[in-house]
């Protein structure tokens, strides 16, 4: 089996924060903007794959984040 060289993580808004979750691993993050959001998803998956092979988890070694980002279109009505 091929190691997969990236970790694919989906982000959406929130009522007040944006929320973003892996789909291979198990690391779910938060921010009040999209750019925390994605600062803590990197520090949350560097976290979880720390002292850890990440071969285990199907992933090469320090894999890049692809992150999916579900957003509504301009000047929807919530």
């Amino acid at each position: 089996m091929a190691l997969q060289r990236t970790v694919k993580a989906h982000v959406r808004k929130g009522k007040k924060f944006y929320l973003a979750e892996c789909v291979e691993i198990a690391v779910v993050t938060q921010g009040k903007t999209l750019d925390e959001t994605l600062v803590n998803l990197q520090e949350a998956v560097a976290l979880h794959l720390e002292n850890e092979d990440s071969a285990d988890f199907g992933l090469v070694a320090d894999p890049a984040i692809l992150v999916t980002i579900e957003l509504e279109p301009a000047g929807a009505q919530a």
